[in-house]
């Protein structure tokens, strides 16, 4: 897939990492193309720097992992959007992209055409760079009511490494997966258990 990622921090980076070694053309999307946190990710196979509407134009699928009070700059950046695969990886937990309730939210209202989905927002980095614990890989999760959008999630999620992604719903259920992302930032700094753990669905 051509996968344009905007927010080359510490989740964009690590999902880069993965998809790029997967084989996927991962084109990063920043301000400033000479000057940009994650430099070192042009070291990747497949993954170039571009303006955010260059990245978003050469792309089918766009990740947004930037902070929530930069959605509406970035969406205002992106052009447009029709037919691609949006991903929301952000957590609206301590900032929230004014007026909107959540960055889910503002980008259902602000982009027109796009098929949204919630995903790679319900864990540490830590374990989008490496889902392993020993033989055992942990799941993903995702909400949204766009099916396209999902299935390229999924898709995306075992690319990465991870053994499955969970669908919590719809939109309606969106903000539901955002309080899961919290329940793991509470075990794992609030409660001080580490950033080294993570969610698994198992059966009897």
């Amino acid at each position: 897939m051509n996968i344009a990622i905007i927010g080359t921090g510490n989740v964009g980076g690590a999902l880069a990492e993965r998809w790029a070694k997967a084989g996927h053309t991962i084109r990063l999307g920043v301000r400033d193309t000479a000057d940009f946190k994650g430099r070192e990710l042009l070291q990747l196979p497949n993954t170039t720097v571009h303006s955010v509407a260059d990245a978003v134009k050469a792309s089918d699928v766009v990740l947004i992992a930037a902070t929530p009070q930069s959605v509406i700059a970035i969406v205002e950046q992106m052009g447009d959007v029709a037919g691609k695969v949006i991903i929301d990886a952000m957590n609206s937990v301590r900032t929230r992209p004014e007026p909107y309730a959540d960055t889910f939210e503002a980008l259902k209202a602000l982009t027109k055409g796009g098929h949204l989905v919630k995903c790679f927002n319900s864990t540490g980095f830590e374990n989008m760079r490496d889902p392993s614990y020993g033989n055992t890989a942990i799941d993903m999760f995702m909400a949204g009511s766009s099916e396209k959008g999902k299935t390229t999630a999924r898709q995306l999620a075992l690319d990465a490494g991870f053994a499955e992604c969970y669908d919590f719903g719809g939109d309606d259920r969106v903000s539901l997966l955002e309080q899961f992302a919290l329940a793991w930032i509470n075990l794992a700094i609030m409660q001080g258990q580490g950033r080294g753990i993570a969610f698994k669905v198992i059966r009897r």
